[in-house]
């Protein structure tokens, strides 16, 4: 009889956690899918960045203009 408990908690057990991985794995998909949906947001975001041009009178790296 204990053995069968045990069989029982386990399965229940392996049930849930089956459960919980395949809900993380749905969330995870879907936050590739809304990054992979997006591309050109981040190529817009990645021109709004300053470019730095080096001062040769300084040697400080300041942003062009």
């Amino acid at each position: 009889m204990p053995q069968a408990l045990l069989l029982i908690v386990s399965a229940l057990g392996a049930a849930i956690a089956a459960r919980l991985i395949a809900r993380e794995w749905r969330r995870v998909n879907e936050e590739l899918d809304r990054m992979r949906a997006e591309p050109a947001r981040a190529e817009a975001a990645r021109e709004r960045i300053p470019v730095l041009q080096r001062d040769p009178a300084t040697g400080v790296y300041r942003p062009q203009r």
